[in-house]
């Protein structure tokens, strides 16, 4: 096992994913490429959905964050798994249209939704929108009545929650762009706003607090104060939410000096704290909502690339330039993410070398990551990066006019395409030449 199970060596030395050979891999279909273990994401969305009715209640429904990988094959195995659907953009809900995802499992978020955007969902037949701000909620409760339609919303509410987190991905706390904070005053007005509108049905509140978190105690100060919302607009109301939304934002493992964690766990525990608040605040247990993105498919996806040259300057760094790079891995370059790099050719040998992993773009910032252990690499060897399969292929770019490479699923040691490598062709496709 190298970091997770499903990443491990064979006879060979190789790298095998999921079973498959990595470098068999990428000899089929090339580099760069994304490749995911099916069998992965399958087994974290079972873990959700099992512990999240057992602690939770038969009516619990843990949504994919599917800004996180965004695929037509996605969404049906998802859909297969029982799960519903958080989209974020017109994009996001026509993908899942397209795959065939039961509307009615879609949250549809967002913190400036457009006209097109909610005239989208209202026609889709999106099950529940939440709404982030005062604009949304007129332009839904007007573009509803329009359709002769009362939608479901939720409301979304800045608890104030410091997740100890990078900045950039912290979205929890009062100075947020997304949602309304409690301590001003505005998730109560919002709320009251809420209740009067005609056409909009207001089943309760959404909360979100960061990503890559690894404690529960953030998790406690949320429920607590989110539950203690719902006392509070009960008492100014009289309305009592049935629906609370505590989002996702559970951590990954990407390198050793990660911890694993315990999904179930941390579940049950999240619903013990629930009912803890809602009995402290006088209220019912509300239908508890979970939005895990990267938990369920970060560590199922590694990326494939070929090293193109090994520079070593005395005295300074090493550098590994791959054929791959920001285009298809911005999050070094945004959040200065790390991860677990090792030459797939000779896997299994040890990691005696430090290096920095380079893309190809012409960019000084375009880096994998820096003083990452490896294998001794040389040209022509296949490198591997373990844990992409969260905002690698779904933020990836044509930086440079580079085409996004393919998406392979492998299940049960087998490979099969999802998502076709970009052409050249491709990036010229919308061109308009006259």
């Amino acid at each position: 096992m190298i970091l997770h199970p499903h990443f491990d060596t064979n006879e060979q030395g190789h790298l095998t994913v999921g079973g498959a050979d990595a470098v068999a891999l990428a000899r089929e279909f090339g580099t760069p490429a994304y490749i995911l273990d099916e069998s992965v994401i399958r087994e974290n969305c079972r873990t959700y959905l099992r512990a999240a009715r057992t602690h939770f209640g038969p009516d619990a429904l843990p949504l994919y964050a599917s800004k996180a990988l965004s695929f037509t094959g996605i969404y049906r195995l998802v859909a297969e798994e029982g799960l519903g659907i958080d989209c974020v953009s017109g994009g996001e809900l026509y993908t899942a249209q397209n795959a065939g995802f039961p509307a009615e499992r879609i949250y549809f978020h967002g913190n400036n939704k457009t006209d097109a955007d909610l005239i989208q969902a209202l026609e889709m037949g999106v099950g529940t929108i939440v709404v982030d701000g005062d604009e949304e909620l007129t332009a839904l409760d007007a573009l509803a009545g329009a359709r002769g339609k009362e939608q479901k919303i939720l409301l979304r509410i800045t608890p104030g929650i410091d997740p100890h987190t990078h900045r950039a991905i912290m979205t929890g706390n009062v100075d947020s762009k997304f949602g309304n904070a409690i301590v001003t005053g505005q998730a109560l007005a919002i709320t009251r706003r809420a209740l009067a509108c005609k056409h909009l049905r207001l089943a309760g509140f959404h909360c979100h607090i960061g990503s890559q978190i690894f404690e529960i105690d953030p998790f406690r100060d949320a429920a607590g104060i989110m539950l203690g919302f719902i006392a509070d607009v009960k008492a100014a109301t009289g309305f009592e939410a049935a629906e609370l939304n505590l989002g996702g934002g559970l951590g990954v493992r990407y390198t050793e000096d990660d911890r694993e964690i315990d999904y179930a766990a941390a579940i049950a525990e999240i619903a013990g704290i629930v009912r803890e608040g809602a009995a402290t605040h006088g209220v019912s247990v509300p239908r508890v909502i979970l939005e895990p993105g990267r938990s369920l498919v970060a560590a199922a996806g590694a990326t494939l690339y070929t090293v193109g040259s090994v520079k070593e300057i005395p005295g300074f760094r090493n550098y590994v330039s791959v054929d791959g790079g920001m285009p298809d891995n911005p999050r070094y370059a945004l959040y200065q993410s790390r991860y677990t790099v090792l030459i797939a050719d000779r896997a299994n040998a040890p990691k005696d070398y430090v290096a920095t992993v380079a893309g190809r773009c012409c960019e000084s910032g375009d880096l994998i990551g820096e003083g990452m252990p490896l294998q001794r690499p040389q040209r022509g060897d296949i490198l591997a990066v373990l844990c992409t399969g969260a905002y690698n292929y779904s933020m990836a770019s044509n930086y440079n006019r580079l085409p996004r490479p393919p998406v392979v699923m492998v299940r049960d040691g087998k490979a099969r395409l999802a998502v076709r490598r970009e052409t050249y062709a491709d990036l010229v496709d919308l061109d308009v030449t006259e």
